[in-house]
């Protein structure tokens, strides 16, 4: 038996942090949706499992609702699906629109009961509430049906350094509850719990298309094979996302860091289809600052989206030179202001960052 373990579509969400990439990014969500729906085929899963946050809130306009519930439709096999912490089950929710009952391979399942599924038994644990902090899977215990077991959770499992608790799940939960496989999502990057024989019956597939620039590994889907009840699972990992999110705070020590940076960034394929938010810091003694301001532009004007963030690189040596080439009077008494409220113990990292804007601000002045 094998199915498509998926989460966290986020569809609705505005990714204003983008700016004007914004719109390239929601775009990017519902083609990664798709993809899914053909790696189902190709893979011939027998179900897919969408383990809640298909939607980013109930507010979407209802004509993407039914967009989405269009496309899970054209699925060769059953779609099973749950609300998950930001689209929860109750009145007024996405799930109440008519579009989820036109289809027979599409259901919702909305509440703590057992549900037969080809070649499996169900048991989802749908979200109610946005938050909560009772574990979702608990119910599970009860139920004694044979044959391969597979949960369908959202929440955050207990310990989880990046989660706060949230509809918490115990990290044991699948080996806790006699469970073959427990289907997670909530966290946006794929991560697996092996059991005390080593293998991993849960686990977080991750967001189908980044999010965010912190996102470990994710855009992703999860493909599980079980070979019978009691067997481990088999997991092959695929890769869904139609972005590249490269997010990273880069130490430069000297001009062979920031040489070494040039070349990762220009190693980057497919800059159309790349965001970038480069952040460098550090103490460095006599770099070159046009070295930093070519890294600023390859940044901002190769790839789709570019942020780039020096205020945290202090520059020692030769730093000094733009501040006296400054006109005496405001000028030049602000950006010395500036540099000793950034050299101060401990640094002022607001001064920092004005003080590298300021310097750049001349430099192009001059130029």
């Amino acid at each position: 038996m094998r199915f498509v373990h998926t989460a966290d579509w986020q569809i609705g969400m505005k990714a204003v942090h983008l700016g004007e990439t914004a719109e390239t990014a929601r775009r990017a969500r519902f083609q990664s949706a798709r993809r899914i729906i053909e790696i189902a085929k190709e893979q011939r899963a027998d179900f897919v499992l969408l383990a809640g946050d298909t939607f980013e809130h109930h507010g979407i306009e209802r004509a993407k609702v039914r967009e989405i519930a269009n496309l899970l439709a054209t699925a060769h096999c059953p779609v099973y699906i749950i609300p998950g912490n930001h689209d929860p089950a109750g009145s007024g929710s996405v799930w109440e629109d008519e579009c989820w009952a036109r289809s027979v391979h599409v259901r919702v399942l909305l509440a703590a009961e057992a549900v037969e599924a080809p070649g499996a038994t169900l048991y989802p644990c749908p979200a109610l509430s946005r938050t909560s902090a009772a574990d979702p899977t608990a119910w599970i215990a009860g139920q004694t049906a044979g044959g391969i077991r597979i949960g369908i959770a959202h929440g955050s499992v207990s310990g989880h350094p990046d989660m706060e608790d949230c509809f918490p799940i115990p990290s044991d939960a699948a080996c806790r509850l006699g469970l073959d496989y427990l289907a997670v999502g909530h966290y946006h990057s794929t991560a697996f719990y092996p059991g005390a024989d080593g293998a991993a019956r849960m686990a977080y597939c991750g967001t189908h298309e980044p999010t965010g620039f912190q996102e470990r590994d994710s855009g992703n889907l999860l493909v599980v094979e079980i070979a019978g009840p009691g067997a481990p699972p088999v997991i092959q990992k695929l890769r869904t996302r139609v972005l590249d999110w490269h997010g990273a705070v880069h130490p430069i020590r000297g001009s062979a860091d920031l040489a070494k940076l040039n070349e990762e960034l220009e190693a980057i394929s497919s800059p159309e289809q790349t965001l970038v938010q480069c952040t460098i810091s550090g103490t460095a003694d006599g770099i070159d600052e046009e070295a930093v301001e070519r890294i600023r532009e390859l940044v901002e004007s190769r790839f789709l989206y570019g942020r780039f963030e020096c205020g945290e690189l202090r520059i020692e040596g030769n730093a000094d030179e733009w501040i006296d080439a400054l006109p005496p009077g405001y000028l030049q008494e602000t950006a010395r202001k500036l540099r000793a409220d950034a050299r101060a113990e401990p640094p002022d990292e607001v001064a920092a960052g004005a003080l590298a804007e300021f310097r750049r601000m001349w430099r192009e002045v001059r130029a």
